[in-house]
């Protein structure tokens, strides 16, 4: 092969792997229905300066006793939070609204009627039958 084709294939592969490998994956794409979170909020948990462990003892303690259908703004300035929330909530079976705009990273969920009861002392552990 010569030189020139040799470059140009490479040039057409290294394109393909761009696009193959640019971040989206079609085949891994869910549909983001999460319905638009209240202005106002039910209950809100400040937990601004916790880490997410800290973060979600608050938050279960503070939600304890709450009706479903509750919305909850918490604030968190973790790094983590942006996941740990959402995937707190998808564990336990309340519903991660989304973010909320403003000058504090402040994140909405909805509590449910059919969550998880989890551990007061670990709340990101379901609670285990007989305990």
């Amino acid at each position: 092969m010569d030189p020139q084709a040799h470059t140009k294939a490479k040039a057409v592969t290294e394109e393909k792997t761009v696009k193959t490998w640019s971040g989206h994956r079609p085949d891994l794409e869910q549909p983001m229905s999460h319905p638009s979170p209240p202005a106002e909020a039910d209950l809100a948990v400040d937990g601004a300066g916790l880490l997410c462990v800290t973060l979600l003892l608050r938050l279960r303690k503070q939600i304890e006793g709450a009706p479903p259908g509750t919305v909850v703004h918490v604030i968190a300035t973790d790094p983590a939070a942006p996941l740990d929330l959402p995937a707190w909530c998808h564990m336990t079976g309340h519903t991660y609204l989304s973010p909320i705009p403003g000058k504090q990273p402040t994140y909405a969920l909805q509590l449910t009627a059919d969550a998880l009861p989890t551990r007061p002392d670990a709340p990101w552990h379901p609670v285990q039958p007989g305990s």
